[in-house]
């Protein structure tokens, strides 16, 4: 067997039940990517694609840059079919460029804003769809919540990504402000033995620009003391020079999403943005992330367009992996993997 061959081995059965076993696309749970990058300089880059004609653009990047990627799937629960449709448009991007450096799809944040029994189980549903329809993460947010109702929360929801040993994502609890430690220690607390494997801060909470490097170290070693690492969401909002700071902190995965909405906004007529930003603002969101989920339902884009879209995502998504330390860190990982796979 070859270093692929080793490493497809190790992907989850969910994933190889979506992809089909004549696949040879590498998509990992990224707890295995973490093993192999222990000790490496990075944190694991998860990138957003608001529409498919940037797919090409990042795979390319990751190619280009010799890096494992995340991408992310942006679209809500309510929209059965969607999780489905995503992976199979990675898919086909990936294999009709013979993608075959390490991929992981993380699913979400799928917001928990509600800890009452019927919002619960249909989130349940949602989560379950999530994780048959291949993704290797899930990430639930659950910010809106009070650390007691977060817990119950999670518990109920992580019963499939726990049973499939997938990888799991949770957000910081609802606190005080300056009581965010408190927070994520109850947090851990109260999952402690459910196999969590991201603490999610949003980069806002830290400050973009000059980002709060004490608080995140100390967030980093706390739940390093849970057998947890760090995840900083919502990255790049003003630019991404605060990325190697969040890598020299100890952070273990980064959600870059910003600048790839700004591009994909930009590709759209002025017509178009206008119409998004007016129901953005009515239902809460930012004009970038209702891009996500309503792409299906706009035009297609032109193919000048869909080409330039496509390289700046290229360029875009190159520097992000530059920038979280990402840079030859696909064939290191494979051969770690092939090599200890059956430790």
């Amino acid at each position: 067997m070859n270093v692929l061959d080793k490493v497809l081995t190790l992907r989850p059965t969910s994933v190889v039940a979506r992809l089909g076993n004549a696949s040879r696309l590498p998509v990992l749970n990224p707890r295995e990517l973490l093993k192999a990058l222990e000790g490496v300089p990075a944190a694991l880059p998860c990138l957003p694609m608001p529409v498919r004609p940037m797919l090409p653009g990042l795979l390319a990047a990751a190619r280009g840059e010799d890096a494992v990627v995340g991408v992310m799937c942006p679209h809500p629960l309510a929209d059965r079919g969607a999780a489905a449709r995503f992976v199979v448009a990675v898919q086909q991007a990936a294999e009709a460029d013979g993608h075959a450096r390490p991929v992981f799809l993380q699913a979400g944040p799928v917001r928990v804003s509600k800890a009452e029994p019927e919002t619960l189980s249909q989130l349940q549903d949602g989560v379950f769809r999530l994780v048959d329809a291949g993704f290797s993460l899930v990430s639930l947010d659950v910010s809106r919540l009070p650390v007691d109702a977060a817990v119950e929360a999670v518990r109920r929801l992580s019963g499939a990504v726990v049973e499939r040993e997938l990888s799991l994502e949770v957000s910081l609890p609802a606190t005080d402000e300056g009581a965010e430690l408190d927070g994520a220690r109850a947090l851990l607390a109260g999952l402690r033995g459910l196999g969590m494997h991201f603490l999610r801060v949003p980069a806002a909470t830290l400050g973009e620009e000059e980002p709060d490097v004490q608080f995140l170290r100390s967030l980093v070693e706390l739940a390093g003391q849970y057998g947890t690492g760090v995840a900083v969401g919502e990255a790049g909002r003003r630019s991404v020079r605060a990325l190697p700071t969040y890598v020299a902190a100890g952070v273990r995965k980064v959600d870059c999403s910003t600048p790839f909405e700004r591009l994909a906004l930009a590709a759209y007529p002025e017509a178009v943005r206008a119409s998004l930003e007016q129901k953005a603002e009515k239902a809460g969101l930012g004009a970038g992330e209702l891009l996500s989920v309503l792409g299906e339902q706009l035009a297609p884009l032109g193919a000048p367009e869909a080409s330039r879209l496509e390289a700046l995502t290229f360029t875009e998504a190159s520097e992000v992996l530059a920038s979280l330390g990402a840079t030859r860190t696909g064939w290191k990982s494979m051969l770690f993997l092939a090599k200890h796979r059956g430790d």
